[in-house]
């Protein structure tokens, strides 16, 4: 597994994209760099996060999701689908409405992601309770577990190796179609994905080598379908009235901040958006942070409900979701009909394979040439101006310092260095302008008032 590249749903339109950096630059593992004028992702360093999806401004970056045909492609055909899903629409809609228009665009049967919600929440308290190092770290969101990989890799024995509810849901209920005679070629899960790094898990699933879950729909997609029918439909066409199976409360909540955390026992913190994550693990590391038990941690701000494939704002979609967890929690309209022979069945196949550090950022796996090769960054690092302007089109000084060592750029990629070069005359200005050609494209440099922010901006 730590020789296998990372399996990415993030792509990049390079028609659309003019390299302006700010993917670049808040990426938070140095993933990106600029090359030939585009954004040029480095895969084993990316974690899916989404950020350079957010910051793009004009939409170069998008996921890949499964056609949604391939449904088809099956005589059942199952939707797990999150909580945040139904928070995208207002408390007129009910629930069992969004479940119908589902069926009608043809799913057989929709069942929420977090049906498992109890049984995984009994195995993570009882992992709670062994010897592995503290503080536990949850496996939900698939792009911190990677970050731990790639950043942080002496902690990732401080994951708990047990699946989120994705992937027990799936196997839980292709189970209870089978048990009712269904083969097993008929069955086709669906997972509805709020982000990218949920798809790239189930591509590449992290410690496993398949996943229960045979496609992945993005959730921007199917809200759109279901808000254009309705939108289109008749007031007469709302009749349902039923209890929606496997939606509770806590289901309802957990993929919320504080949604596991709150369940969990100890001294239990819950950290979202990517880069408050990334600067308390730092703390995590130094032993600056001592006595905590667990730590939910989630890649988008708001956690699910600040996925970069939801369409409507996170904290509406966050209000709507517990308003709906305080309504059927007061009805009392709620049950989760998972039998104890199903349970010991999640419980026993809801372990993780072995994670595996993936440090792809050090400079070499050998500490003794890491080290000598961290002294060559310093030594650069002394003719680098330091004010990380990313014109080389890598994000920073040091990031360009470090491609050097890898022998992945030179010092004349420094604009500033550039100068001074061919001040002294050590570098010839066509080279130079060779060298700003090859990060930035040969046209960059020419006049162009359809550019963005340009007299005939059309973005």
């Amino acid at each position: 597994m730590s020789e296998q590249q990372f399996y990415h749903a993030l792509k990049v339109d390079k028609d659309k994209c003019f390299g302006c950096t700010h993917c670049m630059n808040v990426c938070p593992t140095d993933a990106i760099r600029i090359r030939d004028g585009v954004a040029s992702i480095r895969k084993n360093w990316c974690v899916d996060c989404g950020e350079c999806m957010k910051a793009c401004p004009v939409d170069a970056f998008y996921v890949e999701q499964d056609d949604f045909e391939k449904i088809f492609n099956f005589k059942y055909r199952v939707a797990i689908l999150p909580s945040v899903f139904i928070g995208q629409f207002s408390k007129s809609i009910k629930e069992c409405e969004i479940i119908d228009i589902l069926k009608g665009l043809g799913f057989t049967h929709v069942v929420p992601a977090e049906a498992t919600v109890d049984v995984i929440n009994e195995s993570m308290l009882e992992e709670l309770e062994s010897d592995r190092e503290k503080p536990m770290i949850s496996a939900f969101c698939p792009s911190i577990v990677r970050l731990i990989q790639v950043r942080f890799p002496g902690l990732v024995n401080n994951i708990i190796p047990i699946k989120p509810p994705i992937d027990s849901t799936a196997l839980y209920y292709r189970q209870l179609l089978l048990e009712e005679g269904k083969d097993f070629d008929d069955i086709g899960i669906f997972y509805v994905t709020p982000c990218a790094s949920k798809i790239a898990t189930v591509k590449s699933p992290v410690g496993d080598d398949s996943s229960n879950v045979d496609g992945v729909i993005n959730m921007d997609f199917l809200y759109n379908k279901v808000f254009h029918v309705l939108n289109n439909r008749s007031e007469s066409a709302d009749n349902c009235d039923y209890t929606v199976p496997y939606l509770s409360p806590k289901g309802l909540n957990w993929s919320l901040t504080d949604g596991e955390a709150s369940h969990m026992k100890g001294r239990c913190l819950a950290i979202d958006e990517i880069h408050n994550v990334i600067s308390f693990l730092e703390k995590v590391e130094n032993d600056e942070i001592i006595n905590v038990d667990f730590l939910e941690l989630r890649a988008c701000d708001q956690s699910c409900a600040g996925g970069v494939l939801l369409t409507e704002n996170r904290f509406l979609t966050v209000e709507r979701i517990k308003n709906r967890a305080d309504r059927i929690n007061a009805s009392g309209k709620y049950v989760q009909n998972i039998s104890a022979a199903h349970k010991q069945t999640i419980k026993d196949k809801s372990d993780v394979g072995k994670i595996e550090p993936r440090s792809m950022m050090v400079l070499d796996e050998d500490m003794g040439m890491a080290l000598k090769k961290m002294e060559r960054v310093r030594r650069m690092m002394c003719y680098l101006p330091g004010i990380d302007c990313g014109a080389c089109g890598a994000p920073s000084c040091e990031s360009l310092a470090k491609d050097i060592v890898r022998k992945e750029a030179h010092l004349s990629n420094c604009v500033f260095l550039q100068r001074m070069m061919e001040k002294t005359k050590k570098l010839d200005p066509q080279h130079s302008i060779r060298i700003i050609e090859k990060s930035w494209g040969k046209d960059r440099l020419d006049k162009d008032c359809k550019k963005k922010g340009a007299k005939n901006d059309s973005f």
